[in-house]
């Protein structure tokens, strides 16, 4: 089974759900974790509580949805790999400083007690600037992967950096064989 966390990227999780369907359709047994924001927020960009029935439609599983529900995704509930999409700046700090206060990031620190691989799927406004440091940090942790990303747009946000989604499924094949997909940057 593969772990699918989605964060509060909400311009985002569009493209998330595209990407987590490819995953289903081929053939992978997916379970969704979701952030307290992302279950918990209605946006300009969809409700809470349709992305929760989304998520549960697309993947035949309940969301994790506590602290609680998450911590077992390691060692008593492995997974065989654990994606994050998308992963926000805000959950990448927590990732790159241990903090362990939502679902996505239990089920994080669960899984990587297992030696198993984390895919990252970036979406944020400050990838280039606060959370910098983070990605270079995350870069060279043992197990962490990153679903190749590149600037959105430029001219107007020129510190942000989105995951090119379509790319998942190969930089879930990649991590699995222990080994980044390239390039990193598009």
């Amino acid at each position: 089974m593969i772990g699918f966390a989605v964060c509060g990227s909400f311009c985002t999780h569009g493209a998330a759900i595209e990407a987590l369907s490819r995953l289903v359709d081929a053939g992978r047994d997916v379970l969704p974790i979701v952030s307290f924001a992302a279950a918990h927020t209605d946006t300009r960009f969809g409700r809470a509580d349709a992305l929760l029935g989304k998520l549960e439609s697309v993947t035949g599983h309940a969301p994790v949805l506590t602290i609680r529900d998450a911590e077992p995704l390691g060692p008593a509930r492995p997974l065989e790999a654990l994606v994050v999409c998308p992963c926000t700046g805000n959950t990448l700090a927590k990732l790159a400083h241990s903090v362990t206060d939502t679902p996505v990031t239990m089920a994080c620190k669960a899984h990587l007690r297992c030696d198993r691989p984390l895919l990252l799927a970036l979406a944020t406004n400050d990838a280039l600037a606060g959370n910098l440091s983070n990605i270079g940090e995350m870069c060279v942790r043992k197990h962490v992967y990153f679903v190749p990303m590149r600037q959105d747009d430029v001219a107007r946000k020129p510190h942000s950096l989105v995951a090119e989604f379509s790319l998942l499924p190969d930089a879930l094949d990649a991590a699995m064989e222990e080994r980044q997909l390239r390039p990193l940057f598009l």
